[in-house]
Formats: C-alpha cells, structure tokens, sequence
C-alpha cells in the first residue's frame, strides 16, 4: 500500500521552492451530462424492461373475425452500479515537515480531479466500445450494430454506414435515422439532437453545423443540415472519445443513454491510531448505460 512519505517530495522540506506544477491542471467542462440523461436509484442495479408494441392493422373482410395481435416483454437491460474510489495515506512526519502544504500541495483538489476524470473516461467508455461490446442495450448485439433483432421488424440498425466525418456523410446518416421503425417494423419518429465527435473532428464539425453555406461544393448551396435544424442541441466535443475518427449522433428517443446514481460522491478522511497516517479518500456509485438503443447512432470512422 503506497504511502506518502517525507521522501516522496524531499525538496517540500525546505522553504525555497518558487513553484510546484503538474499536480493540478484545469479540466475541460463536465461532458457527460450532454451524452447522458441523469437519474438516481436506491438499489443494487435498476433494470429497463423492453415492451413489444402491436403491428399493422390488417384489412377485415366482411363477415370475418377481427385478428389480434400480442403484447409481450422483450429485452432486458441492466444498469448494476459500480464503485469507483481512490485515497491516500500521508505519514504524520510529512505533515508536520512539509513546508507547502496547503498552499502547493492541495491533494484534496488532486484527487477531486482524478474522480472527476475517472467519471468522464467511464462516460466516453460506452462509446469507445460499442461496436464491439455487448454488455448494453441488453439483446445481444453490440451497442451499434446492424444486427438488432427485433419481434416483427427484422435485424435493425444503428450502425452508420462506416465514413469519416463529412457533410455528405452527416446528411447519409440523418436520412438513415429518419426511417426508423420500431421493433414491430412500424415508422417512429427518431429525430437527431445531438452530433458528438472527438477534437479531431471539431473544426470539420463547427463548419458543418454552423455554416450557412455547404462545405460539399463551391456553388455557394445552402447547408441544409443547418437550415432544417436537423441538429437542434448542434455538436459537442468528447476530449475522451480514444477512435479520433469514431462519431455518434444522439437522439431523442426517452429510454435511450442514461446514467443512474447511486450515491454521489463522497469524501472521507480518518487517521490510523497506531501509525498516526492520515487517510483521505473518495468514492462515489454509478452506471452508465443505455436501454433503447436507437437513442444514438454510431460510426466508427472510414
């Protein structure tokens, strides 16, 4: 079990030291609460439950029964929260002897930064597996995958046709999320909100979204993804998104990326009796996940 010593920063003893750098740095804005809608849960896991709807009506010749149709449950998916936690020890001599702390040595803020930043990676976790895991949204498929299966509307996809990120690939994957269907094969209206990429994308991403002109020709055409607002929440950058070329669109689908809490996060300190060390740690309990899987659309790049 590592231990912070007076020898881990020998130049801490001393008074002399015009500045200590590189232990706590600015971090980028929160991230995920743009991917994610956030709830809370008082139980070990919580659970979405796919419901089959019905299909198409059926012309009824005259004089004939009426058909019916069934109602039954479908995929299951699983949100079992995970604890993520981290501390330190400091010995009683480090304390009494280090000339900075409290004033270069904020470790509490350190380890606040690597909480947050755990938070973030899991978040973006999601993301940078989905085309090959199989743990959410729960029906055996990878998270983007042309092979969803369903009761009555075949294998279905969310998996975009594999591109790097363009206009005219944005606009292909607008038209593909546009003609959704439910599991019964029946049209819904799944509408594009948000477009995430990573910094490799972001400027190619502001000058599609943003522009009133089209990056595709020199014609000066209209854009049209930024005259049908067909983004209305525009883009974000994921500074954890690992494919550089790897882009996703969320959508407005209510059961889709979600993230439950099972408590926020903490932060606990207490001494050893024997050894006079003091402890600091922090932890917190959460789950990110998705249920429906048609609220984000993936590509995974050219």
């Amino acid at each position: 079990m590592p231990v912070i010593t007076t020898g881990a920063h020998p130049k801490a003893l001393w008074p002399g030291v015009k500045n200590w750098f590189g232990q706590k740095l600015d971090a980028y804005p929160k991230e995920y609460s743009q991917m994610y809608d956030e709830e809370t849960s008082d139980k070990g896991y919580e659970e979405d439950v796919e419901g089959y709807g019905f299909g198409m009506a059926v012309e009824k010749p005259q004089g004939e029964a009426f058909t019916y149709d069934d109602h039954s449950q479908g995929y299951i998916s699983r949100y079992t929260h995970a604890m993520w936690a981290l501390g330190y020890i400091v010995t009683y001599e480090e304390l009494k002897d280090n000339q900075y702390e409290g004033k270069a040595f904020k470790r509490s803020a350190m380890l606040a930064f690597s909480m947050n930043t755990t938070k973030e990676v899991n978040a973006a976790a999601l993301f940078n597996n989905g085309f090959t895991d199989t743990t959410f949204p729960g029906d055996g498929a990878a998270l983007f995958s042309a092979a969803h299966p369903t009761l009555g509307g075949g294998n279905q996809s969310n998996l975009l046709a594999a591109a790097d990120f363009s206009e005219a690939a944005l606009e292909d994957s607008l038209i593909q999320i546009s003609v959704a269907t439910n599991n019964r094969g029946l049209t819904i209206a799944v509408i594009p909100e948000l477009l995430m990429v990573s910094p490799y994308d972001a400027f190619q991403a502001e000058k599609v979204t943003e522009s009133p002109l089209t990056t595709i020709d020199a014609g000066n055409s209209i854009n049209a993804v930024r005259r049908m607002n067909k983004l209305p929440k525009g883009y974000m950058i994921n500074h954890y998104f690992t494919d550089p070329d790897a882009w996703f669109i969320r959508t407005n689908q209510p059961e889709g990326l979600k993230m439950y809490t099972r408590e926020k996060i903490q932060f606990l300190q207490d001494n050893d009796g024997d050894t006079m060390n003091a402890k600091a740690k922090a932890f917190e309990r959460y789950k990110f996940g998705i249920s429906d899987w048609r609220g984000v659309y993936g590509n995974p790049g050219a």
